[in-house]
């Protein structure tokens, strides 16, 4: 079936889409000491900034693809950006720290609108490999987003402070918001649109969140991703006190990253068709082990500089890349009638485990490389047995729900 969008275009739209979550993250972290200063606040106030978007972020995320279910992807999509881009300019006027908690809290609400709805767009135009190389490129052209931002955020504030960062965010909103009403169709028609009743959506919501297979698929997805997220999460500790950084210099950790990311989402899409899902799996897993085994060698025997520091991170998102689209698919697939809501339960294992990453363990680890190493080796190693389980235990099972 022909797409009813050019291809380069659905491709870059559904990233940018994706990459606002991730964006409204790494553009404000070299700026953590500033607003610090300005607003009054601890450096640890500051970072629970962090927990505060991501936090309802999580929650929210649930509800997106459910919503799109029943009103239609286009419409959820652009309601999202127009209030992401009112609660950017909200964080762009804070005057205190409870203030600017506020704003990105409500920036966390309709954050992953992009992030779930998109990945439902996927599996509602294509199918098999066609999705799958799909869901890569739009890794790839979305990986850009964390090299890309710090060094936005770092340039913006030399312009115009802190707050032309989230003026920026806001604009990114608008943007947004009208190239969907402009260019993107509609591609859950209305009669494949699914009601909103409170006893069937609890009934759905419970049947995704106890299926082996789902779970255990989105949940390794969620542990990789969070495996390498918490050195994002980590960054001013990591980047500027133990690396002895300056803010204008995050590119040194985002650009080595992302570029792994990228080639890795290129590779997976190249191969899309050419090897099983499994194999697709199994061969990122290989390549993160190989990246955290790394980290720890560096960690435990030098101490932090550059480049050996970083020599994980690109082989780690490399790794990471091609794994990803198999493990979204294959999840996404145990539900063909919902996906969308699907899209929102994975997006909040995934958002969840980031928010309880960057309030509780983040804090706990960063004091040393070695303990960041090891908090990133646990979530991949935990990640990696979910895969083990679903590859031993529930592969052959036909435990898919029936559709609803």
């Amino acid at each position: 079936m022909p797409l009813p969008i050019p291809y380069p275009l659905l491709t870059g739209l559904l990233a940018a889409l994706a990459a606002v979550g991730p964006f409204s993250i790494d553009t404000y972290l070299p700026v953590f000491p500033m607003i610090a200063a300005e607003l009054g606040a601890s450096r640890l106030e500051v970072q629970q900034s962090l927990t505060a978007y991501m936090a309802p972020f999580a929650a929210m995320v649930l509800w997106h693809g459910t919503v799109s279910d029943a009103l239609g992807r286009r419409r959820v999509l652009i309601v999202a950006m127009l209030l992401y881009a009112a609660s950017s300019l909200a964080c762009a006027f804070a005057t205190d720290i409870r203030w600017l908690w506020l704003g990105r809290a409500l920036q966390g609400v309709c954050a992953g609108a992009g992030m779930v709805v998109g990945r439902a767009v996927v599996r509602d135009l294509l199918e098999g490999a066609r999705a799958q190389r799909l869901m890569s490129h739009v890794m790839m052209v979305f990986g850009i987003a964390p090299a890309v931002a710090p060094i936005v955020g770092g340039l913006l504030v030399g312009i115009g402070g802190w707050r032309s960062i989230f003026a920026m965010l806001a604009g990114l909103g608008l943007v947004l918001a009208l190239t969907c009403w402009r260019w993107l169709p509609e591609s859950l028609p209305p009669e494949r649109r699914q009601r909103i009743h409170p006893l069937e959506l609890a009934h759905a919501y419970r049947s995704v969140l106890v299926q082996p297979v789902f779970m255990t698929l989105s949940g390794a997805m969620a542990l990789n991703f969070a495996g390498f997220f918490i050195y994002v999460l980590s960054a001013p500790m990591f980047l500027m006190h133990h690396l002895g950084l300056e803010a204008d210099a995050f590119g040194w950790f985002f650009v080595p990253t992302v570029s792994g990311m990228v080639i890795g989402s290129m590779v997976s899409g190249r191969m899309a068709g050419r090897w099983s899902q499994r194999r697709a799996i199994a061969s990122g897993y290989l390549v993160m082990g190989g990246a955290v085994a790394i980290n720890l060698t560096v960690s435990s025997a030098l101490p932090p500089v550059l480049p050996w520091s970083l020599v994980f991170a690109p082989i780690y998102t490399f790794g990471m890349a091609l794994a990803m689209p198999a493990l979204t698919l294959m999840a996404l697939d145990c539900f063909p009638l919902r996906r969308g809501l699907a899209a929102s339960c994975q997006g909040f294992l995934q958002m969840g485990l980031n928010a309880l990453v960057a309030g509780a363990l983040a804090p706990m680890v960063w004091a040393s490389t070695l303990g960041l190493a090891i908090g990133a080796a646990t979530l991949t190693l935990a990640g990696g047995l979910l895969f083990v389980l679903w590859w031993r235990r529930l592969a052959g099972s036909a435990q898919s729900l029936s559709p609803r």
